[in-house]
């Protein structure tokens, strides 16, 4: 029986079996809004115990961001431990290992151009129709300073609008692109060609999540605009339609760079993150140039958002 320490009631009960461990999961948290330290596991056993992985998810719904320290384990265990959640999925830009479809490498080197997409706040491949459930971020090489990721709690953000604000988006949908952010620094042919077999996605401005049920507010960068802004209670001639949408949409996808709503990681080699990206957001910081910092990131996909 493994035992689920939590730093914020500093015991708990049982919950799950995992007899393979045979020792106690902690938890830490990392800031009030989301993000937890587990401690006690090595993910590459957990990826062969049913019962570990049904805990972690439970975490995961939790605390929407968990970190793990000293994962040494291979690809295959890591392909295997994401894969309990979901199918993976390649990414049509980003290269993937030819031996583990669905894990894919990010990474750079002193030779790498800035390429715009991570050092951004975003949800990612919202312009699928059917985005990730999540990603599990495995740390390979990276800077002795530097490179950190955030993660933004985007229910929390919802929680916290103003009421009218609320309101107004509540039955509002957006038009997320990969052609005007990945295809951008495309030729013209290539970015068509990146729309034709990636068509823009539409979804709902607040997504319910489909496990917890929380409102998450849904739009990042790869929203271009909303879709049915234009009615007689928002638009009293056409020229408020530009800058009442556009401001609107500024200000709401703005909320993932309120500190109150993140947490900050520091990479070592081996140290895992997996986050929720139903519920969260993410930037990776790019601010070690030159320097090499390697991952492997294994996306799980998810569903239609609702």
């Amino acid at each position: 029986m493994t035992t689920i320490i939590d730093s914020q009631t500093l015991s708990a009960p049982a919950v799950v079996s995992a007899g393979s461990l045979g020792a106690s999961i902690s938890v830490e948290r990392l800031t009030c809004a989301l993000g937890a330290e587990i401690g006690g596991v090595n993910l590459g056993v957990a990826s062969r115990d049913p019962g570990m992985m049904r805990a972690i998810r439970a975490l995961l719904l939790k605390h929407k961001v968990l970190f793990f320290r000293d994962q040494d384990f291979t690809r295959a265990e890591h392909v295997a431990f994401a894969s309990h959640f979901g199918e993976l999925e390649d990414h049509p830009v980003a290269g993937s290992d030819p031996d583990h479809p669905g894990l894919v490498r990010i990474y750079k080197s002193p030779d790498s151009h800035n390429d715009r997409y991570e050092n951004a706040w975003h949800t990612d491949a919202t312009w699928r129709e059917k985005p990730p459930m999540g990603c599990v971020l495995r740390c390979v090489e990276c800077p002795p300073v530097g490179g950190d990721t955030m993660w933004a709690n985007m229910a929390l953000a919802y929680e916290m609008l103003p009421a009218h604000i609320k309101t107004q988006i509540g039955g509002l949908r957006a038009r997320h692109s990969i052609e005007a952010s990945f295809g951008a620094a495309m030729p013209i042919e290539k970015r068509l060609a990146l729309r034709a077999q990636f068509p823009d996605a539409e979804h709902p401005v607040v997504r319910t999540h489909p496990e917890t049920g929380e409102k998450i507010l849904f739009v990042n960068p790869f929203a271009t605009h909303f879709t049915n802004f234009h009615t007689p209670n928002n638009v009293r001639y056409g020229q408020d339609y530009a800058p009442g949408a556009a401001n609107l949409l500024h200000y709401l996808i703005s909320q993932a760079q309120i500190p109150e709503y993140q947490v900050r990681w520091r990479w070592r080699p081996n140290s895992v993150a997996m986050w929720d990206n139903r519920s969260t957001q993410h930037y990776a910081v790019m601010d070690y140039p030159p320097c090499h910092r390697k991952m492997d990131r294994a996306g799980i996909k998810g569903d239609t958002p609702v």
